[in-house]
């Protein structure tokens, strides 16, 4: 089928990696490199990072969850100090590369996020959610797991993009940075890219949709 619309991952896709605020952050509590992705996916579908994504536990108490389950492998990390550092820096290549696709495909948003900071992002800066607001302002539909109360990888929430933006997955593509939030998008018939780097998910976009993107 025809491809109609493009669907992106905001953060790690759009911003800089969270992990490498995370591997910062456990630099300066003394804990082992990718340590805070250990207790995420560590009983991954209700742990206290899925718990928040999915809106069903607030800051204080995913604070306290988080807390005890980092305590539980090794090293104790609040909770509230990885949300601190969860908002990557804004790719402006990107950001251009969404606007040129805009003009040519519906685009959509699919992004886990908590409710913390200021906005989508989960920012910490004014200045930022101003800019990663108008970056939001492009996206046609925006899925936002804490709203919606279903995170990636549950297919629903793929399901729900597609709906909004009136294609069928088949005729969608999805990028994301994680590869377990791409396989449910490629059982459902999406081509998908996972990002590596921006430089390699802008050249894989330009193969899947035709398009030269600028610099």
């Amino acid at each position: 089928m025809k491809l109609q619309a493009i669907l992106w991952d905001f953060g790690g896709v759009f911003t800089s990696s969270p992990f490498e605020n995370f591997n910062r952050l456990e630099e300066t509590c003394g804990a082992p490199k990718d340590f805070i992705r250990k207790v995420n996916s560590t009983n991954p579908d209700d742990n206290a990072w899925a718990q928040f994504e999915s809106n069903t536990v607030s800051l204080d108490k995913f604070d306290e969850l988080f807390a005890a389950e980092s305590a539980a492998l090794g090293f104790k990390i609040q909770g509230k100090d990885v949300i601190s550092v969860l908002s990557g820096d804004l790719r402006p290549r990107m950001v251009r590369v969404l606007e040129t696709c805009k003009n040519h495909f519906k685009v959509g948003c699919i992004t886990n996020n908590v409710k913390a900071g200021k906005g989508p992002s989960m920012t910490q800066s004014e200045e930022k959610a101003t800019q990663i607001g108008s970056v939001m302002n492009l996206f046609d539909v925006i899925i936002e797991s804490s709203v919606v109360g279903v995170r990636k990888p549950n297919p629903a929430i793929y399901e729900m993009a597609c709906e909004a933006l009136g294609v069928s997955p088949a005729e969608a593509a999805f990028l994301d940075d994680l590869g377990i939030n791409l396989k449910p998008a490629k059982l459902m018939g999406m081509q998908t890219i996972k990002v590596i780097d921006e430089a390699q998910a802008i050249s894989d976009l330009s193969i899947i949709t035709g398009l030269a993107f600028p610099e």
